[in-house]
């Protein structure tokens, strides 16, 4: 039972924990933001190279 009770007082791996804890939040931000990120620069390269294969005849509205 002593041993028990030790065990549950015992807070060494509690810094590890949350060391982990912290790093799985920010990995998965930056997995999110990576998702976001790649659509919009998806959109963008979408849109020059639209523009670029429409040469000379491309209007205004169609490329900036």
């Amino acid at each position: 039972m002593k041993t028990f009770i030790n065990m549950l007082k015992d807070q060494s791996g509690a810094s590890a924990a949350e060391y982990a804890l912290i790093l799985a939040i920010i990995g998965g931000a930056i997995a999110i933001a990576a998702v976001t990120l790649g659509g919009s620069i998806s959109n963008a390269l979408g849109k020059a190279s639209n523009c670029i294969n429409a040469g000379s005849t491309a209007t205004a509205g169609v490329c900036p």
